[in-house]
């Protein structure tokens, strides 16, 4: 079986606060050390009143903290919200403080409204055409051949934390193949152009010092209960968080109902199910089924899985089963 990994957004519940959000994420993280996932990867996002993950570098040394062996990483940094040398400073502390247990993925994306965007870095545009240069800046100061430049990043030269690049489009999936890292697909929610950025990806990569072939991992929403119907049923938490993206709704995640009529209406119905098409919702057994397949048409290297459950230990069980019937 390929590695399980999870992204977690330290998603904020209808009723709850960041401080519990952020507790459970730590707690899920355990949970996940436990049940053998791979890696625990947290997302930068701004201004969104659902999601206490904007500081994604300090919530990962709190998971790292919590935790003795899972990776833990950013999946991802927006890189064009951050200078370069900064964040090879943050994840190069984590590395020293946690050697050979952090990743860091890359995106180009603001992770935020256009506002909100221009109120982080009023000149994000221009870096975000120089996304590829800034990648290159930020491996060089995390690399050891930086020793003899003016500029240098301490912590974090040497350490030669692995560099992901995140993608939703063709564009990133050229440009990790050119770079020859290894390449993160967001087709949990962006799933259009999924097939051809995996064609793209595998047909013009390029080795390089990090990595010598294509790795590829798709990140799938999951929703595993003890019935289809149950799963069903937890998974209209979702559905609602997802229409809220659709509606411009940033109201915290509420709880599952029993029906979405009424709540949704056959245009924003289409738009949530378009974007959610890489999601496995049932039984466990059911779930395997489906992700199996899904394995076998992609070739994926390794399955990062994400799981919006209104309930934390329903959530926690929805993990525990997929580790079952996936590693068992």
């Amino acid at each position: 079986m390929i590695p399980l990994s999870i992204l977690d957004l330290a998603v904020v519940t209808e009723g709850g606060s960041p401080r519990e959000a952020i507790k459970q994420s730590r707690d899920l993280a355990q949970k996940a050390e436990n049940l053998g996932y791979y890696r625990f990867w947290m997302a930068e996002h701004h201004n969104m009143e659902n999601i206490a993950s904007s500081a994604t570098s300090v919530l990962l040394g709190h998971i790292a903290e919590a935790t003795e062996k899972i990776r833990v990483g950013s999946g991802g940094i927006m890189l064009p919200n951050h200078s370069p040398l900064i964040i090879a400073e943050q994840f190069g502390t984590l590395a020293t403080i946690y050697p050979d247990r952090v990743d860091l993925g890359l995106g180009r994306a603001p992770g935020t409204d256009q506002l909100t965007a221009s109120a982080i870095r009023p000149d994000r545009m221009k870096h975000v055409q120089n996304f590829p240069q800034n990648v290159r800046e930020l491996q060089k100061y995390l690399s050891s051949d930086n020793s003899k430049s003016k500029v240098r990043a301490f912590p974090g030269e040497g350490t030669k934390v692995p560099v992901w690049l995140l993608g939703s489009s063709t564009d990133s999936a050229f440009l990790a193949a050119q770079l020859g890292l290894p390449y993160a697909f967001a087709s949990h929610f962006a799933p259009q152009q999924f097939i051809p950025a995996l064609r793209i990806y595998r047909e013009h990569f390029k080795p390089s010092d990090q990595l010598e072939k294509p790795w590829f991992m798709p990140c799938v929403n999951v929703i595993a209960a003890e019935t289809d119907e149950q799963a069903e049923f937890l998974s209209t938490s979702m559905l609602q968080m997802f229409l809220g993206v659709v509606t411009g709704d940033r109201s915290p995640m509420k709880p599952p109902v029993d029906s979405m009529a009424g709540i949704w209406n056959e245009h924003t119905k289409y738009a949530v199910k378009k974007m959610l098409a890489y999601s496995f919702i049932g039984s466990a057994q059911n779930v395997k089924s489906d992700i199996e397949q899904f394995l076998e048409q992609t070739g994926a290297d390794e399955l990062m899985v994400s799981t919006y459950i209104y309930d934390h230990d329903q959530r926690l069980r929805s993990y525990e089963l997929l580790a079952d019937v996936m590693t068992g």
